[in-house]
């Protein structure tokens, strides 16, 4: 039971999502690879000023919740509830689960999957000063009143309107004597838990944390395509570098596989493992003559390692090859060459190396392009295929997830490797990642415990503001 100095996080997972017009509850939605709810959750899992996780979820689902706990790990979560009929309802029994200690609570909608850490920590230090917060953002619209026959009533100032979020953050004491005081009003209605306070409790001041544009919610069918596409376009989830203890940790002892390792991106890769304790297998065109597109190659690769080291725990696929050119220039032999290598390769890499990363549930990582995002002139092989390996990506996590395999996939910015001299020539060292810093973040993502993430790798990221870590 938490006491009076513990954090507590109840994730509202009871709506049935009507609107999204799916067969399943919309927090059961899979974007970006996973469900919607499980975004949420690892948000809070993983977020220091958080103890303890509750969540309330629709009725008929609590299984679903269970299988998402345990296949991610999320050790912080410790009841999983039902949902009632209304959102109010559904609060009231999270509440009552808390006991009777006065513990910091924070309501947080589990269809807003892109609540930023910042906003979670705003809203648990605000509550040393406040016994209750909410969440809201200025209104960039103008916000008119309507009367019932449809007619503008009023048209409050701007300046004073804010669009509200969640979490609503409270003290458990405060939240609960509101509704306690609301069960005599027969005539009780209330969307969320700050009205409640509000309206039941005025005397109690409810301060105002800044949220953000992107701590969007899903209710409508487009947003569940807008969240999609603010998860591949961000790199907010990237997971945080280790220290080099921990590397050595999690890789002492491992094999790591990595295709396109001679040089480069996948070279680096190989180095900063073995100096960690792996054990790292090389296999490219130019060292071993192991060409990625051919499947008796790559067949030929698992078998060696096996063999030699009875285990394979991690692989990485860095081989690529970047065309150039209009399409209708192109070759025969260019086109077949581009879309095996940057495509069937990661096929037949992943149909190799299934079995063994479902014995030591291991991890795949493949590389894309931002171009993956929209087709570019010039670039019509290279981007399509990339594009693909993005799909590849979230299907496989999907259908491994069951085997305890992670896929994931980097999308780095413009870096510096010999593949990409060889096609651009010099440029700016200032405009490039380092091809190290690229490995380093890419180890990152091999280690991390999510799955079917597009994790971009940027100088300087254009949605900075909106990603809103601080």
């Amino acid at each position: 039971m938490p006491d009076s100095n513990t954090n507590v996080a109840v994730i509202l997972a009871g709506g049935i999502g009507a609107r999204v017009g799916l067969q399943i509850p919309k927090q059961l939605v899979k974007i970006a690879g996973r469900p919607i709810l499980e975004h949420t959750l690892a948000v809070f899992d993983a977020h220091p000023d958080v103890d303890e996780i509750i969540v309330m979820m629709a009725t008929g689902h609590l299984d679903d919740v269970r299988a998402i706990v345990r296949s991610g790990g999320y050790d912080k979560v410790v009841r999983i509830l039902e949902g009632a009929d209304t959102r109010n309802a559904t609060t009231l029994r999270a509440l009552d689960a808390l006991g009777d200690r006065d513990c910091k609570v924070l309501l947080h909608d589990a269809v807003r999957p892109l609540v930023s850490p910042r906003i979670i920590a705003d809203c648990y230090a605000a509550l040393d000063r406040y016994d209750a917060v909410d969440v809201a953002i200025p209104s960039a619209d103008t916000i008119i009143e309507v009367t019932p026959e449809n007619t503008i009533a009023s048209i409050p100032p701007r300046a004073n309107l804010r669009r509200g979020q969640t979490p609503q953050a409270f003290r458990a004491s405060v939240i609960k004597e509101a509704y306690a005081r609301a069960a005599d009003d027969d005539e009780f209605v209330a969307t969320d838990d700050c009205t409640v306070v509000l309206k039941y409790s005025p005397e109690v001041p409810i301060g105002v944390v800044t949220g953000h544009e992107r701590n969007m919610k899903i209710t409508e069918p487009i947003d569940i395509y807008l969240a999609d596409k603010l998860f591949q376009l961000t790199g907010s989830e990237l997971p945080e570098p280790r220290r080099d203890k921990e590397y050595r940790v999690a890789l002492e002892g491992k094999v790591l596989v990595v295709f396109g390792g001679s040089y480069g991106i996948g070279g680096d890769i190989a180095t900063l493992a073995t100096e960690y304790g792996a054990t790292v297998a090389v296999f490219s065109r130019s060292a071993t003559n192991t060409h990625v597109q051919h499947r008796a190659d790559v067949k030929a690769a698992a078998g060696r390692v096996l063999a030699e080291h009875g285990r394979i725990d991690f692989v990485v696929n860095a081989a690529g090859v970047l065309p150039r050119g209009p399409l209708v220039d192109a070759s025969e032999e260019d086109v077949y060459s581009a879309t095996e290598i940057n495509y069937v390769g990661p096929i037949f890499i992943a149909q190799e190396f299934h079995a063994a990363l479902r014995r030591s549930k291991g991890s795949l990582l493949l590389f894309t392009s931002s171009s993956y995002t929209r087709g570019r002139a010039s670039y019509s092989l290279y981007s399509s295929a990339k594009a693909a390996v993005v799909n590849l990506t979230q299907a496989l996590a999907d259908e491994w997830a069951v085997d305890g395999v992670r896929v994931n996939c980097v999308n780095p910015e413009r870096t510096a490797t010999p593949m990409r001299t060889r096609a651009f020539g010099t440029e700016p060292p200032e405009s490039l990642l380092e091809s190290m810093a690229v490995a380093r973040a890419s180890l990152d993502v091999l280690l991390d415990r999510g799955t079917g993430h597009i994790l971009d790798l940027r100088k300087a990221d254009p949605l900075a503001a909106a990603i809103d870590e601080g």
